[in-house]
């Protein structure tokens, strides 16, 4: 009676001893997954929580659902972003336009005060250390804390003639 035992339960295969050890590793790997999972739980926010869970399913339209849902969130988050390139692209541009604007109204003020000072370098006195307008460059320095260059106070060189 034992001896039919044995062979009846379980089937035909009771004494198949690879199909029992493929049992044991079929179990071995569900509850190994089953730690993975609750761990995953545990340690993880929201979103990769239930990337976690979106790999065990009932079924297949199941699984669609789950993945459909999450091709939705994705393409939103797609769809968000390109919305912000667009926006800094835009954002972009004008400050790259009005940069362009402004270097373009600088290099005209520096033309008119360049026109300028060579059209009254010719008035200053030639005994004057303003005559020379390399020299005053040159002796000229930029101060930090005013924000401002200190050029040196014009001096008139007389010249005495004995």
């Amino acid at each position: 009676l034992q001896m039919l035992e044995q062979q009846v339960v379980g089937g035909e295969q009771a004494q198949n001893k690879d199909l029992k050890e493929k049992q044991k590793r079929r179990k071995k790997y569900a509850d190994e997954r089953r730690l993975q999972l609750v761990a995953a739980l545990q340690e993880s926010n929201e979103d990769s929580s239930e990337r976690a869970l979106l790999n065990v399913y009932d079924s297949i339209q199941e699984e669609v659902r789950a993945k459909s849902k999450m091709l939705e969130k994705v393409q939103e988050k797609l769809r968000a972003a390109e919305t912000e390139i667009k926006d800094l692209q835009l954002e972009f541009g004008l400050e790259k336009m009005d940069y362009l604007s402004t270097i373009r109204r600088q290099e005209r003020d520096l033309m008119l005060c360049q026109q300028l000072l060579d059209q009254v370098q010719s008035l200053v006195r030639r005994d004057c250390n303003y005559s020379n307008l390399e020299k005053i460059r040159r002796e000229s320095v930029w101060d930090e804390e005013s924000g401002c260059w200190k050029i040196p106070e014009p001096v008139i060189k007389k010249t005495h003639l004995p």
